[in-house]
């Protein structure tokens, strides 16, 4: 086990800001007679000059004394992965920073063919440990058992280090064996890929589609987890070329090669899967400068999986839609059908029931813009109604904000006159809806009377009657902006006596 003294500065270097809380680990595992690493991630980070505020240890503990020894040398401990062997917990250190700890015994475990979780094994040396990883960049140990950085050994037995230099994922042992003892780490190569800008080593890479096929033992819920991981670094292009070349991606996300097939409407640059990969790449740079703070970077802006599902699958609805009317390709109604489509496929991923909404919502919404395009020819006085603007508002509801981002991102043609229309278009549309909103509260768009001033004025008891006039007033409301209590209740009463009179 090489101890290269170059890395372990750089390592010492980067892990200066914590040696305090993993000193004070190592001196307290040690004196109860076990071995504790810094490992994975961690080290990887380190060598890379970006550690975070979480660090991941390895340990010969058992589970039971790493959670007694934590609960003595950290503040706070708790054990939800204590089944697969992992005990958790958060320290302070004298500056009062805090780290999130995370500390597994030495693991040994695999998935047996049939079965979708892991068969749970706890190893006794760190180099069982360590071949058990996913890749050999995240192999690589620091023995930090002495609790004294001076004292710490870095440990690589599967040359982590040249991969991390040729940017190079790379199994620890075969592909094979790798990928069959936990067949997410294919999806993790691609995710990899993305996150450190990576290229998969040629094994690595050829192991991928002769084992696609094993990812559906995988519970729906890690894939998710996995996918959602890939959708939030900042350029998901390269792995979610992995998923679709390696034919990963026709076992967890059928839709996206299916798009690869089809191409759009304008029948010249790209495919309806390229336009869908540029459509995400816009939307996560119009993420990025929309959070900007006083025009800089918002060091605390968070990665937006609403918006980055629903650019990537925006056109999903395309394939199924596709016809050919007077020689040219058409896709109709593909965002009612790919709203459908996303609606099934994050439901099969598990996904939380408000992504779920909210990304078909968007994708249902996406086309609706272009109705305001196609009447505004650069003039506010152009496009459409005040009533149209107000029930895009409302439609939108709580996603106004995300469809704008991808109404924007959308347009990916060549044509500089057209996109220069497209973006003024918006432009204008966007600052209609903040004028309205000036002048309405748009985000709050209700009718001026409520239900039981609708029942008083009507003299009616709860019912459909009282559901139909509502709405009614709604649609006044979009229509005419507000009424103010007399007026809406001069017209409510006038709909109401023609009602009756039809009736």
């Amino acid at each position: 086990m090489p101890n290269v003294s170059h890395d372990r500065s750089t390592v010492l270097a980067t892990l200066l800001p914590a040696s305090e809380v993993v000193g004070r680990l190592g001196r307290g595992f040690a004196n109860a007679g076990h071995e504790l690493y810094l490992v994975g991630g961690s080290v990887r980070d380190a060598l890379l000059g970006r550690l975070g505020n979480d660090l991941d240890f390895t340990t010969s503990a058992r589970p039971d004394e790493t959670e007694r020894l934590l609960r003595r040398l950290t503040d706070n401990v708790w054990d939800v992965g204590k089944d697969f062997g992992t005990i958790s917990a958060k320290a302070d250190d004298a500056s009062g920073r805090s780290w999130l700890i995370e500390i597994t015994t030495f693991r040994a475990d695999s998935y047996r063919s049939d079965s979708r979780k892991p068969d749970v094994a706890f190893g006794d040396t760190v180099t069982d440990d360590l071949i058990r990883r996913d890749f050999t960049v995240n192999a690589m140990a620091l023995d930090v058992s002495g609790g004294d950085p001076g004292t710490w050994r870095f440990v690589d037995p599967h040359g982590g280090l040249d991969d991390l230099d040729a940017r190079l994922l790379r199994t620890p042992s075969s592909p094979e064996v790798s990928f069959g003892d936990d067949p997410l780490r294919m999806m993790r190569a691609a995710r990899f890929a993305s996150q450190l800008g990576f290229e998969l080593a040629p094994q690595t890479a050829a192991a991928l589609p002769a084992m696609a096929q094993r990812i559906q033992i995988i519970s729906a819920e890690r894939v998710r987890d996995e996918l959602s991981k890939l959708l939030l670094t900042d350029s998901p292009r390269a792995g979610l070329n992995i998923l679709v070349d390696s034919t990963l991606a026709d076992f967890v996300l059928p839709e996206l090669p299916a798009m690869r097939l089809e191409r759009d409407e304008h029948m010249r640059h790209k495919d309806v899967y390229e336009h869908s990969l540029t459509v995400l790449e816009q939307a996560i740079e119009l993420e990025k400068r929309r959070d900007l703070v006083d025009g800089k970077p918002n060091p605390h802006h968070r990665s937006d999986l609403v918006v980055r599902l629903a650019a990537l699958l925006h056109d999903i609805g395309k394939p199924a839609t596709r016809a050919l009317e007077n020689g040219k390709v058409t896709f109709h109604h593909h965002d009612v059908v790919g709203a459908r489509l996303a609606r099934k496929r994050l439901t099969a991923l598990r996904y939380p029931k408000d992504v779920i909404s909210a990304v078909t919502q968007l994708i249902a919404l996406h086309l609706r813009f272009h109705g305001y395009a196609e009447g505004s020819s650069g003039g506010l006085s152009s496009g459409w109604t005040d009533s149209a603007v107000r029930r895009y508002v409302k439609d939108a509801g709580d996603q106004l904000e995300h469809l704008h981002i991808l109404t924007r991102s959308d347009c990916t043609t060549r044509n500089i006159r057209k996109a220069e229309r497209l973006r003024r278009a918006y432009d204008e549309l966007e600052f209609r809806i903040d004028e309205l909103a000036k002048q309405e509260e748009l985000d709050a768009i209700r009718p001026d009377l409520d239900g039981n001033e609708i029942m008083r004025i009507l003299g009616i008891g709860p019912g459909r009657d009282v559901g139909r006039a509502y709405q009614f007033l709604l649609d006044r409301r979009m229509d005419a902006g507000p009424l103010g209590p007399d007026r809406a209740r001069d017209e409510l009463l006038s709909w109401w006596a023609s009602e009756h009179r039809t009736e």
